[in-house]
């Protein structure tokens, strides 16, 4: 099913609300790939299900991660990227061949974007419970599905990076569900902002500190920011992340993202 001109209308609730909406379920189990002379094991095939699928603590029915150290598990059992971040890639790369699933997604809906999603967010779609943890981490995978090797830096500075859930209660879900908002995060932190804090050549101590209140937030973001808060105790008045460069490159290195060419392609 090709994403351009799909029928998107979102449910509306009492009062002409718009409420976001569940578009698309979609699976794939992992499957080996030869990749640059050599095989890469990977679950980024996802393709969209007719029919409701069930939900556990882990993954939907049917799914499965090809690199559990990265994918997977409770705090990423469910993948999710929105529609409307597919009519942004279009037009960026100037494509018209997506189809729900293409970037790995478990589940594609419309609205709910990144910039409004909170994490600890609690949603209810058909009869399961989910909860916002993280956003995406993405790997040179989705890159592969996609045949564009810049993808995953694309995706880190576009500021859309999608995001996981934690299923709370299993359940049933499937295409044209609504996303009922249940709960919201504490700390009130988008998806975007948080992705924003950890990949900005900035990390105001305090808004490290707010984001670690969350609760929900997964472990591995959360070692992130304690490193981050850990390098500017031994660094102060260093910029750049100071967790991930050496000090001196992080003192020196002028902010925000900045284009690079590629100068050669090697495995």
């Amino acid at each position: 099913m090709v994403v351009s001109g799909a029928r998107t209308a979102r449910v509306q609730q009492p009062g002409g609300i718009s409420m976001a909406k569940l578009l698309s379920v979609n699976v794939g189990l992992p499957r080996d790939i030869e990749w640059r002379g050599r095989t890469v094991r990977t679950g980024i095939w996802k393709e969209p299900v007719q029919g409701r699928r069930r939900v556990s603590r882990l993954n939907v029915d049917g799914d499965g991660q090809g690199d559990l150290g990265g994918h997977g598990g409770e705090q990423r059992a469910v993948f999710v990227y929105q529609i409307e971040s597919y009519r942004y890639w279009e037009q960026r790369l100037g494509r018209r061949d997506f189809t729900h699933g293409q970037f790995g997604e478990n589940f594609t809906i419309e609205g709910l974007a990144d910039d409004e999603a909170c994490i600890g967010d609690r949603y209810r779609i058909g009869t399961a419970l989910f909860e916002v943890t993280q956003p995406r981490t993405t790997c040179y995978r989705v890159g592969i599905r996609l045949q564009e090797p810049q993808m995953a830096a694309l995706l880190t500075s576009s500021g859309r990076p999608g995001f996981y859930l934690r299923v709370l209660e299993e359940g049933e879900v499937g295409a044209g569900d609504p996303i009922v908002p249940v709960a919201r995060g504490a700390e009130n932190m988008t998806v975007a902002e948080v992705n924003a804090l950890l990949y900005s050549s900035r990390h105001p101590r305090h808004r490290l500190e707010r984001a670690l209140r969350i609760a929900a937030l997964s472990p591995g973001w959360r070692g992130s920011f304690e490193e981050l808060l850990r390098s500017q105790d031994a660094f102060p008045g260093a910029t750049g992340n100071a967790a991930l460069v050496p000090a001196a490159a992080a003192r020196t290195a002028a902010p925000g993202f900045h284009p690079l060419r590629v100068a050669a392609d090697r495995p």
